[in-house]
């Protein structure tokens, strides 16, 4: 029976014939949907929000920086179905999910919306489908959430039901790398449930790249992340030392990166921001634990990073302190809410715990960020708004702080409007009068 199904998924693959479903439409799960629909697949997007359903089905784009003609294509195509209903995965071949793994209260690794999904399908699994995971989880996760309840079901995996874990690697807002032309890591749980899962992500991509198995990809994925968490944690240490110094450290960032070996140039900001930087080394500090073993390393740099927001207020309470002004009552304008550049997304975004804190302290706050329209269920304290960013509404200002460095904004103009500018993304030339670099 192995091969009969195994070759079945294979020829309906080849023949254009495989219907997948994506389950969890957000951040990567629509792109992901977007890149099938282009190469012709037939499509069911599944998503227990059933708001986001509606948005979707009526061709509205919930996410600022996907197109709403593509999502619009999507939704008038009849090859594609969107719903809320998960009993829809019973005629697909293929499940690939992408639902959310933040963190609980306590940094331990939630994995509610994983099992969630899981048990949602469950009664709808038949024989021939492959199982894809890409949401980041911690190494093992996968098979701890899915392989009992596939066996439970009376499926043997690799055999009559594949199993596989592919991690996302979606960069919102990147103009050059998107589904089509970024490597695919891809781990199965038996060697033909890796070939299958690679099989059919090299339709999507333009190159896969195989792992031994799931635990290998999970790490994977999870290396990548803690990668850059970790050299960000330095170059914030070292931008506090340059600061101390009187040195610019994007000068310094810069000099160093046109050395042609051994450097990669990684840039301080106001703290971590997204679903990936700030929360995925926890997933594997915690898994850690069960091994004994303690990632100093890691954990030291997610301090670092987390400790860059209250950086950011000295350098803003110093900086009024320059202009003979208390930060209680003073008018301060945040600019760029969301936690990086030119996209909608708040998640972890450090300009949410500046701004709290700098409303704890008692200045008047606003921000400004074209981009976000909808906080996603982020919330931010009472009486902030968002303000259009003009000469008027700056100079109105006691201190700009430039948080998100959206491209969008007239920066010669805001230098000239505004009395004090915090910058935490090397905008402007230290030797600005005007500017306090943080």
């Amino acid at each position: 029976m192995q091969s009969n199904f195994s070759e079945v998924f294979t020829a309906k693959l080849e023949q254009n014939l495989l219907r997948v479903g994506i389950v969890g439409l957000g951040y990567v799960g629509i792109p992901l949907m977007l890149r099938f629909h282009e190469l012709g697949f037939s499509l069911v997007g599944i998503d227990s929000d059933e708001e986001r359903v509606s948005h979707l089905s009526a061709g509205k784009s919930p996410i600022r920086h996907i197109a709403e003609r593509d999502v619009e294509a999507l939704s008038n195509a009849s090859t594609v179905k969107i719903t809320s209903d998960f009993s829809a995965v019973e005629d697909v071949d293929a499940i690939i999910f992408c639902v959310p793994t933040p963190l609980s209260l306590q940094h331990e690794p939630d994995m509610s919306f994983v099992r969630s999904a899981a048990e949602k399908v469950r009664p709808h699994l038949r024989a021939g489908q492959l199982l894809a995971l890409e949401s980041t989880v911690y190494p093992g996760a996968t098979e701890e959430v899915f392989l009992g309840m596939l066996q439970d079901r009376g499926f043997t995996v690799g055999q009559d039901i594949f199993l596989a874990y592919s991690p996302e690697r979606e960069d919102p807002g990147n103009a050059l790398y998107s589904a089509h032309n970024t490597p695919k890591v891809c781990g199965g749980h038996t060697h033909t449930c890796g070939k299958l899962a690679c099989l059919m992500y090299s339709k999507v991509t333009h190159k896969v790249v195989p792992v031994s198995s799931m635990k290998a990809a999970e790490l994977t994925k999870l290396l990548e992340n803690i990668h850059r968490s970790v050299n960000i944690g330095l170059v914030n240490e070292m931008k506090v030392i340059a600061d101390r110094m009187h040195i610019d450290i994007h000068e310094v960032i810069k000099a160093a990166a046109t050395k042609p070996f051994g450097f990669t140039a990684f840039y301080p900001g106001p703290g971590l921001g997204g679903h990936c930087i700030p929360i995925d080394p926890f997933y594997l500090t915690w898994k850690a634990r069960e091994f004994g073993v303690h990632t100093r390393f890691i954990e030291l740099a997610g301090q670092i990073n987390s400790s860059m927001p209250e950086y950011v207020i000295s350098k803003i309470i110093g900086g009024l302190n320059g202009h003979g002004k208390a930060v209680s009552q003073s008018n301060v304008m945040v600019l760029g809410l969301s936690y990086k550049k030119n996209i909608d997304d708040v998640r972890e975004s450090p300009a949410i715990p500046i701004i709290e804190k700098l409303k704890d302290l008692g200045a008047n706050v606003c921000f400004s960020d074209s981009y976000v329209t909808d906080m996603h269920g982020h919330y931010l304290p009472d009486g902030i708004e968002n303000v259009e960013c003009t000469d008027e509404t700056v100079s109105n200002q006691d201190c700009v702080v430039v948080v998100t460095d959206h491209d969008y904004f007239d920066y010669p103009s805001i230098a000239k409007s505004a009395r004090l500018i915090i910058d935490t993304r090397g905008r402007y030339a230290r030797a600005n009068p005007k500017v306090v670099s943080a």
